[in-house]
């Protein structure tokens, strides 16, 4: 944990451009690891809640096109 720590200060000590390019070239080299993210316990919990209330018909599935076409009309 020192060398996290000791990059950290080093991250800390940069230009706010300096720092965002950090950010992004981090950023994606998790994504391409192509594993998910791990989930936090309440994400966790409010996926299963709403699967649950999926399998119990009380949320419809919509399809994808659907929702970005609603998405886009939103000012």
């Amino acid at each position: 944990m020192k060398q996290a720590r000791q990059l950290l200060d080093e991250a800390l000590s940069l230009s706010l451009d300096e720092k965002l390019l950090l950010v992004e070239e981090i950023w994606d080299s998790i994504a391409a690891d192509g594993a998910p993210p791990p989930l936090t316990t309440w994400q966790e919990a409010e996926l299963d809640r709403r699967e649950q209330r999926y399998r119990e018909g009380a949320e419809p599935l919509h399809a994808a096109d659907e929702v970005h076409a609603r998405l886009r009309k939103r000012p």
